[in-house]
């Protein structure tokens, strides 16, 4: 890759920086997609409740995603970006932001960060060879699949003490795990009375299965027969990213703030997806994307 001037420069390859792609490359502006699109928690993801789609696999999808963009011009580069410099609008360069990634150096007019966010996780064993076979980190996307059997959610905070309530709609039986619980009482005691079974001052050992998830050992020997474990532990954005560039965050201090064009606070810099806080589905990062494409292609042609 030769050219390093962009007018769009979008960080991550996910469902809300393909959309962006998508729609800023074909207003003929020249896009280029920093990251690859097997690192988003998508691509090991089961799809059923997209609109316009049955059931499908999210490396499908993401696959699908980069060929649309590439035919409307959109390139793509698979480094990590290690530096970010605002414009100087005393230079030469004027309103261009520079990114350094691990062998390049890019200009771009404008900058749309669809990272994402990062799980927090157990660091058990079973967790990572059992990934979508069983444990998920997202209630809210995978709790369908675990219709009348028996599941475990791990975590002690509201997000946790959410998700299990949800699942008690779809799960025989629904267990709630956490060394300390960190909510109110008033949401200890709706949880007691939906039958959800509370292990208090419990902690995960090691997740079992071969083909799919079969139990959760706990370090006190006792274990869960389910078949399902759902990872509540929150999530880390690219917030050393937004400090450096003076991008403000929602009041969690988790989550970059944008406005309803997916303007963050800096002139030229926009957000999407996941890094936007929730709901973290994939619907929501796609059409945060499409307006994010487009806005920055507005701001484009206006600079």
């Amino acid at each position: 890759m030769t050219e390093t001037n962009y007018d769009i420069i979008i960080l991550g390859a996910g469902p809300a920086g393909l959309q962006a792609a998508i729609h800023s490359a074909r207003k003929g502006l020249k896009v280029l997609i920093l990251g690859k699109n097997d690192k988003s928690s998508l691509w090991w993801a089961h799809i059923e409740n997209f609109c316009c789609t049955l059931e499908i696999s999210g490396e499908q999808i993401l696959k699908t995603g980069q060929q649309q963009a590439e035919s409307f011009g959109a390139l793509f580069f698979n480094e990590d970006v290690l530096k970010i410099v605002a414009p100087d609008l005393m230079s030469a360069d004027g309103n261009v932001f520079t990114i350094q990634t691990e062998t390049k150096v890019f200009k771009t007019k404008a900058i749309i960060i669809c990272t994402g966010t990062t799980r927090n996780k157990l660091g058990v064993p079973g967790e990572k060879d059992l990934f979508g076979k069983g444990v998920s980190y997202c209630v809210e996307c995978d709790g369908n699949f675990f219709r009348n059997e028996e599941v475990a959610v791990v975590g002690g905070e509201s997000a946790a003490a959410g998700g299990a309530l949800h699942l008690t709609h779809l799960a025989s039986k629904v267990h709630l795990v956490s060394k300390t619980f960190n909510f109110a009482p008033e949401l200890m005691e709706r949880l007691k009375n939906e039958n959800i079974i509370i292990h208090e001052g419990a902690e995960v050992e090691k997740i079992t299965g071969t083909s799919g998830v079969d139990g959760l050992v706990l370090k006190d020997g006792n274990k869960l027969d389910v078949t399902g474990v759902f990872i509540e532990l929150g999530a880390k954005g690219v917030m050393s990213l937004a400090a450096e560039l003076g991008i403000s965050l929602d009041d969690s201090m988790k989550f970059i703030e944008t406005d309803k064009q997916q303007r963050t606070n800096v002139p030229g810099i926009f957000a999407a997806g996941d890094i936007c806080g929730p709901p973290l589905q994939m619907a929501k990062a796609v059409g945060e994307g499409c307006v994010a494409g487009l806005s920055a292609a507005k701001f484009v042609r206006r600079t």
